[in-house]
This record gives C-alpha cells, structure tokens and sequence, in this order.
C-alpha cells in the first residue's frame, strides 16, 4: 500500500516513515478508494481544483499514492541506467504527488511541485538524449581518428604524401545533430495533467496562492488532500475558493467491507492472529468505527494477548482487553 523503489507493476509496498502499515502491506481496493479514484479523474479530465478531506486514518495518503503510482518513479534518480523498455513503461505517469512540508514558502511549494513535473518530463526525454550521443559518438569517433592520423604522420614527416582521414560527407555535424534533437527537446512538452497535494492544510495562503498560480497556467488539475475544516478554511479566500470544482469527503471503512475483510482473513502484515468469532468482529467494528489505522493497532494488541495467553481464538473479551491498551480517544 505504500512505496517501493521497484519499476515493475507493484502489489506490495514498503511503508514510509509514519505510515500505519509496516513494510510490505497489501493495499487493499475499498469502495472509498474507487469513489477517490473517480474523484481524481474528474479533476483531471475537466482540469479543475478538487478538495479532498477526511479523519486522520482512514486512508488519504495512501490511496493518493496508490492512485499516483508513484512507488514507480521512485527510480527516478537512476533514470541513465534504465533500459528503454522501463522508459517506455514510466512515460504511462502522468500525475504527480506533493507531500507540503511542516515550513513552506511560495518560492519553495513552487520549486518543489516545478521538480516533480521536470522529472515527469525528463523520462521523455531521456531516449531523445540517448539518440543524440549515440549519433554525436559515431562523429567524435572519425575526429579521434583523425587526430590519431595527424600525430602519427608528423613523428613519421609524411605528411604531405597521405591526405588526412575524411569524415564522410553523409555525416551531419556536431552543430547540426544539436540543432536537430535541440527541436526534438522542444517538442516534448510537460506530461503532468494532474498534482495532487497531500497535507495541504499546512499552506499558508501565500503558499496556496503559488499553487493556484501553476494551476492558472493551464493544462493541469489540481486535487488538495487534507483535514476535516481545511474546507471551511478556504471559503474564507473567495478567489481561491471560487476556483474549486469538486468536493470529496474521505470517509472510513463502512461495517460491511470492515466485516467483508476480516471474514476473507485479511491481516496487516506481520501479524498471525488466530480466528476471530463472530462477538470479535463486532467488537473490532465498533471499537474502530472503519479506520484503517485504528484497525492495525486494535489488531496488532490483539495478537499479543493471544499469544501472552496462547489463545486457539480471539474473542470480544481479547479485544476489549486491547481496546484498553491503546490510546485512540474517543470513537
């Protein structure tokens, strides 16, 4: 559910630092990520501003990530070393995710998102580059000859009676190969048609105003994940809150896909809890209200009292005996 450095199509993901799912978590398709997903099409399709909030827990940054991909661009800095093939693969990316720092200026929002979309840009342009030096080489491989030729005639005086090697006429020059893949360069324009910024409750509005600057040059959407009230927020900036086209409210896990989960022996990773029956379930239900990460840990403490107690079951008394071990307030 989360990021790896791999450039293959990924089911499995290494969790970042602060992610509520260690290492190596499936990402698991719910009925809120598909309706996120479609939410994000929208924005992208009709290229408006889009606002996304929800609880803290139930999902917003992973599913960003998941509907980004952008566990694949991870490979990004290596981009020399990769074979035409994953070039061909990552030119399928069109969509960039911001994550907004704790300390933000203007300058610095727009330099960030400026680099995500060149790195989008740069996998284009990356076979163009290689064309280019490939066709440069053959040429700098007749002038080194031709240097070779001239060293050696001058040590041996026979200079006047062995012409200099000749670059064939059906060569271009350096100048003319750079002028021609210079206007390829050009003609490759900004993939990105969609950026998505997780955490955007941390913009101050002069931070908010440079994002809606980029979005004003056109060609992109635009999607704003947060917290509860960054919408109400916002509406007190009429310019900027005029400019926002859809609404989407993250919400939990409903009952039925937290039931449908558990009973389909879904499990975060890691974890090797035995059956739960059915008072379990509800209890899980209810003590979690849907939230994914409420989940892993209700789940996790369960685990250990059953192995503490070398438990064949977990019961509602196993749960309520981990409910009391956490510290997630009120549900």
């Amino acid at each position: 559910m989360n990021e790896t450095e791999s450039l293959d199509t990924v089911e499995t993901f290494d969790c970042p630092t602060g992610s509520p799912f260690p290492v190596g978590c499936p990402f698991v398709e719910t009925q809120e990520y598909r309706r996120f997903a479609e939410f994000c099409e929208a924005c992208r399709q009709y290229q408006y501003i889009g606002l996304c909030y929800g609880p803290p827990g139930v999902g917003k940054t992973l599913s960003a990530r998941r509907y980004a991909q952008s566990e694949k661009l991870t490979g990004l800095p290596l981009l020399k070393r990769m074979t035409l093939e994953q070039l061909a693969a990552l030119r399928e990316h069109h969509k960039v995710l911001y994550t907004a720092s704790v300390v933000n200026t203007p300058g610095m929002v727009e330099r960030e998102i400026d680099h995500r979309r060149s790195q989008l840009r740069a996998i284009g342009l990356e076979p163009v580059n290689r064309e280019e030096y490939e066709e440069s080489e053959q040429i700098r491989l007749y002038e080194n000859q031709r240097e070779q030729d001239r060293a050696e005639r001058l040590l041996k005086h026979d200079w006047l009676e062995c012409p200099l090697l000749e670059i064939p006429r059906t060569l271009p020059t350096l100048w003319e190969i750079s002028l021609k893949y210079e206007q390829r360069r050009k003609e490759i324009t900004d993939p990105t048609d969609l950026v998505l910024i997780d955490e955007a409750d941390r913009l101050k509005m002069a931070s908010l105003e440079a994002v809606r600057a980029i979005f004003d040059r056109g060609g992109i959407g635009l999607v704003l994940i947060g917290m509860p009230g960054m919408e109400k927020r916002l509406a007190r900036y009429p310019q900027f809150y005029s400019c926002i086209g859809f609404v989407h409210e993250f919400r939990p896990l409903g009952a039925t896909e937290v039931r449908a989960l558990l009973s389909e022996g879904w499990l975060p990773p890691g974890l090797h809890l035995p059956p739960l029956d059915e008072e379990a379930v509800a209890a899980v239900i209810r003590i979690t209200g849907g939230n994914f990460r409420l989940l892993d840990r209700l789940l996790s403490q369960a685990e250990r009292i059953a192995q503490i107690n070398t438990l064949r079951a977990v019961t509602r008394q196993v749960v309520e005996a981990a409910r009391e071990s956490l510290v997630i307030g009120q549900v």
